[in-house]
């Protein structure tokens, strides 16, 4: 440091030696190339900045934009493409099991008319009434990747049963609404037993045989949704407005080591002065009336029926539970369900007790499709199709269909099936008439006597399978229609679905517009930044290098 005296002010004046100044050349050099390889980096990457510590508002911005934008591009890409698919898969099913009830209804409008009036035509109808059933449900197991789409979030389960179980055995609590489910069904007593041998054309001039007379007898009845029941363990009536845990009827039977005993053929069960039987089958309830063997049900009397699941009313029963609109709960036990049929777990509160390979089970095996207070327990597969947006894209089989389309093809096929083996029965007494073995004036007063009973039967046969075809042509629109409601419900999931997907389209673009002018650099600035910084960057080199060539020498 040098110091002066000038106009007597003291002046300090430092001294600037060689290093310094080559020392300040470097950094300045230093500076130029950092700044150099700054804007390199930002023109071959084209991002404003190569890490956080960068420029930190740029970086928090970037990450935040980054997040959203992965989110929406997860709606966008897949959430809502995998909805649309799976809504697609559910539609098709849909249509196509509405497709098979509205060919049920067509062979219904045939069959309540003339159209099939030949044996060959209700042959066929019933063949075609088969193979409908079969296809009735076989859309039920419709999956998407490998997931059922109606069985709610039990997606690796089927809602049928693919193949017959001999051995499983469910426990099964079913509801049934008096009001919306009493209908009143036709029974038949008696049966036609064709002669084979002379003997037997005149054996009733003994009365040794008596031709049997068919009867028709109509009652009120509720039909479960599953036939061929083990036992019935319980039936608890409640009317409306009762609001107690107590039944207005009760009836329940013993259970011992897991079994109910449902005999009633020791005397019925009563309940608040009505009465409950239980037959295994329609001939032992025929065989009850050891006088006429005919279907009766007395006035305060209830009938239950294992083999067909029907629930059958005396008329005064039947008059009470309508007048007070009760409800009905029932649990029975059923082994044993053929390919096709709908698995309980999906309809009902029900305990597997036995699997397929015939073992007990004892965890694990309870299912509940009502809560407490009867409401029904939802399912729903929800997926995130935006932010704070969620959309259940499954449809529940229960919302949609049940056994009873399966239950109302059982009986129409027994009605074909009936009037086939009548008019077989008529054919075959016409057909003896024209044989030389029963030529006799008698033995030709008999056959027609048979062929009148015959050609009864076959008329009440034909008739109810008219009557029960026209009724169904309504039950199957009504099944059709909540089809119909169920398939409007998904056309308005999927437009929902298209405009969000429009919406959340709009959203990442926005996003990305965003991200990109925060992140991303103007590639011709960044070049024209990045010459201007390397021509800097060559001066000071430049500048440097004439420095070095400057000594005191060159002042000697």
């Amino acid at each position: 440091m040098l110091e002066s005296v000038t106009n007597g002010l003291e002046v300090s004046i430092m001294r600037v030696t060689n290093k310094m100044i080559m020392n300040n050349s470097a950094s300045n050099i230093n500076s130029a190339k950092e700044v150099v390889n700054t804007r390199n980096k930002q023109m071959t990457s084209q991002k404003r900045i190569d890490k956080p510590s960068d420029d930190p508002v740029i970086a928090v911005r970037s990450l935040r934009l980054a997040t959203t934008l992965s989110q929406v591009s997860q709606y966008y890409s897949k959430n809502i493409p995998d909805a649309n698919q799976w809504l697609d898969i559910t539609e098709t099913a849909l249509i196509n099991i509405k497709d098979v009830a509205t060919d049920c209804k067509t062979i219904c409008v045939g069959g309540s008319t003339d159209s099939y009036n030949s044996q060959s035509d209700r042959k066929t109808m019933l063949t075609q009434l088969e193979s409908l059933q079969k296809a009735l449900f076989a859309e039920g197991n419709a999956d998407y990747a490998n997931r059922t789409v109606f069985t709610g979030y039990r997606t690796n389960s089927n809602l049928t049963f693919t193949e017959d179980e001999t051995k499983t055995k469910y426990r099964i609590d079913q509801t049934l609404s008096i009001e919306d489910l009493m209908e009143e069904h036709r029974y038949y007593s008696g049966n036609v037993v064709v002669p084979t041998t002379e003997a037997e054309v005149i054996a009733p001039k003994d009365n040794a045989t008596l031709i049997s007379d068919i009867t028709e007898t109509d009652y009120y009845r509720l039909r479960l949704n599953y036939k061929d029941i083990d036992s019935v363990n319980s039936i608890n009536i409640k009317y409306e407005g009762n609001t107690s845990d107590t039944p207005d009827i009760s009836f329940a039977f013993t259970e011992t080591n897991g079994v109910y005993n449902d005999d009633t053929s020791g005397g019925a069960l009563t309940s608040n002065g009505f009465s409950l039987r239980v037959y295994e089958n329609e001939t032992d309830w025929a065989n009850a009336d050891t006088t006429d063997k005919v279907k009766k049900v007395e006035n305060n009397e209830i009938v239950f029926i294992r083999q067909t699941g029907d629930i059958i009313f005396g008329d005064t029963v039947a008059s009470t539970l309508k007048t007070n609109k009760a409800e009905l709960a029932v649990q029975y036990d059923k082994t044993g369900f053929k390919e096709g049929q709908l698995r309980p777990e999906y309809y009902y509160n029900c305990t597997k007790m036995i699997d397929s390979t015939g073992a007990t089970l004892t965890s694990n095996n309870e299912y509940t499709k009502f809560d407490a207070n009867g409401n029904v327990i939802h399912f729903d597969i929800e997926y995130t199709i935006a932010a704070n947006q969620t959309i259940a894209i499954n449809t529940e089989a229960s919302d949609v269909f049940d056994s009873s389309l399966q239950r109302d093809l059982d009986e129409m096929m027994n009605a074909v099936q009936r009037v086939i083996a009548a008019y077989d029965k008529l054919d075959t007494i016409q057909g003896m008439k024209s044989e030389t073995q029963y030529a006799s004036d008698e033995d030709q007063e008999w056959l027609d006597k048979w062929q009148d009973a015959a050609q009864k039967e076959y008329d009440y046969y034909n008739n109810n399978m008219r009557k029960l075809f026209d009724s169904e042509i309504g039950n199957i629109q009504s099944y059709c229609d909540k089809i119909t409601l169920a398939l409007t419900d998904l056309g308005c999931k999927e437009q929902s679905l298209s405009l969000t997907k429009v919406r959340v389209g709009d959203q990442r673009e926005t996003v990305q517009q965003l991200q990109t002018e925060n992140d991303d650099v103007d590639l011709s600035q960044i070049i024209i930044d990045y010459t201007a910084a390397y021509t800097a960057y060559q001066a000071s080199l430049t500048a440097a290098g004439k420095l070095g060539d400057s000594t005191l020498l060159n002042y000697i």
